[in-house]
């Protein structure tokens, strides 16, 4: 086992006097039992608390559906201004994710999060409250600035906090609890419609889960490595000790961090660090699937579906339901999702589900070529390869967009490159929801489903050059494969 050096130097740097007091610090918790179990169960606890952030995302990408036709009546808005209100969380969401990553580095990921979630209960009652549609609109730009800082703030909160042979399953919490967010979005939209101000209450229960996570934020610890990146070492060791629950661990994971901090406390930690060479293998990684993970088309299915199949022939509660069973699928292969990706890996589990998700996407097209309406043996053809691209995409892209964006980067750079991904992401879907339905004007169904399954291919191809396994290896483990240059370097 590898241990804190305590070499002494002449002229002592300031990480090395960190490491000194580490060191005193560290024998006053040595008396401490072994209470594993429980830490096993705080870890959790407290991923889970934290993936709240996800209920937050998902259920306003959802609630905007039922709600905007409503807000149309209200405020008569024209096709220009539906477009507007609909689009104004995206434009907000691209702003807090960038934003986001100097506010954590400088206060920590805890007080962070609390502020989104404040944010989010303000543009929630702003939105429910709006006279006209420039309050709304501009009340969506907060919400989405909000959801934008959760989506980079939590994954990276997260992945900090847990330990490496369970950060897979944790950090994608958040994508299953955004999974949970939309299906509880289409229940209270269907359940409230109908008054013509129910839009109002539907985006004023969007404050509930954000007093939820400001809440359960109170109880839980700051990021032991951002303690220690600003040197509250006392602190972040008794949070580590209530984190791994054993001498051992706390020792060698404290060790890991510390020895990076020292090869990079030095190194410019603004936005000019991401054009570091060294750095260029995770940023192609992280970026390039959060851009996949978007242009590979889950939200063509979850957003447009009931159109685009009432469309072919499909009467429209056939079209309804169909999308419910998308919504199903969809949390069930992320939960799935979750519960292997530790055990099978990131890369892997790419590898072996992308080709099935494109193979799906071919045959739905296929089912789409006769222009006879669907029934019989194609209508059943047509809802397998549906779910069937829904279970492989999901539990391989979804799972882990936001897991490989918050484990690839070094400390000193890890909030904005991680904002950095969760823009790209907004930026990806933002360009899908605009030209969804131009394409299949242009392409036909047919064509716009296999084009997306041309994607997956081309995502699969991806994976292959540019993603590592990063699983089971800590994050102090993974920079020092990136700073040696072995980023990609296969077992």
């Amino acid at each position: 086992m590898t241990t804190v050096s305590s070499a002494s130097t002449e002229h002592p740097s300031p990480r090395h006097r960190l490491r000194q007091r580490a060191l005193d610090v560290l024998p006053h918790f040595a008396h401490l039992g072994d209470s594993r179990p429980q830490a096993r169960r705080y870890v959790g606890i407290a991923a889970a608390v934290a993936a709240v952030g996800g209920l937050l995302f998902g259920y306003d990408t959802g609630i905007i559906a039922s709600a905007l036709i409503y807000v149309s009546q209200s405020f008569s808005l024209s096709t220009a201004g539906q477009e507007w209100v609909a689009a104004a969380l995206n434009l907000g969401a691209v702003a807090g994710a960038v934003l986001s990553g100097p506010v954590s580095d400088r206060y920590g990921r805890r007080p962070a999060i609390m502020l989104a979630s404040a944010v989010f209960i303000l543009a929630s009652f702003g939105c429910g409250l709006a006279p006209d549609t420039t309050i709304l609109i501009i009340a969506r730009l907060f919400l989405g600035v909000a959801i934008g800082a959760t989506t980079q703030i939590v994954p990276v909160y997260v992945a900090e906090l847990a330990p490496a042979e369970r950060r897979g399953g944790l950090v994608s919490l958040f994508q299953m609890v955004f999974s949970l967010g939309l299906l509880l979005a289409f229940f209270v939209g269907y359940e409230m419609a109908g008054p013509p101000d129910c839009w109002r209450p539907m985006f004023m229960l969007g404050a509930v889960p954000a007093i939820l996570l400001a809440l359960g934020m109170l109880f839980l610890p700051e990021s032991p490595r951002w303690l220690l990146h600003h040197e509250q070492e006392r602190r972040a060791i008794a949070i580590l000790y209530r984190l791994r629950g054993h001498h051992d661990p706390v020792r060698m994971e404290l060790d890991a961090v510390l020895s990076i901090e020292e090869d990079g406390r030095d190194e410019d930690a603004g936005w000019g660090a991401l054009r570091q060479a060294w750095l260029r293998p995770a940023l192609i990684a992280a970026l390039g699937i959060a851009a996949l993970s978007q242009l590979s088309g889950p939200n063509v299915i979850v957003y447009y579906a009931p159109i685009i199949l009432s469309q072919t022939g499909l009467g429209h509660s056939t079209a309804l339901l169909t999308s419910v069973l998308v919504g199903v699928t969809s949390t069930i292969t992320t939960g799935m999702g979750i519960a292997l990706i530790d055990r099978v890996g990131r890369r892997r589990m790419l590898l072996l589900m992308l080709p099935f998700a494109a193979l799906s996407l071919f045959v739905l097209g296929a089912v789409f070529l006769s222009p006879a309406p669907v029934a019989g043996m194609r209508m059943v053809l047509m809802v397998a390869s549906l779910l069937g691209y829904i279970f492989f995409n999901f539990g391989s892209l979804s799972v882990a967009v936001w897991l490989i964006a918050a484990e690839v980067f070094p400390l000193h750079v890890r909030s904005k490159a991680m904002g950095l991904a969760s823009a790209t992401v907004w930026l990806s879907d933002t360009l899908v929801s605009l030209v969804t339905l131009s394409l299949v004007n242009g392409l036909g169904t047919t064509g716009t489903f296999w084009l997306f399954g041309l994607i997956n291919v081309i995502s699969f191809v991806f994976v292959w050059a540019f993603v590592p396994e990063t699983a089971g290896t800590t994050l102090e483990g993974i920079e020092t494969r990136l700073r040696s240059g072995t980023f990609l370097a296969r077992d």
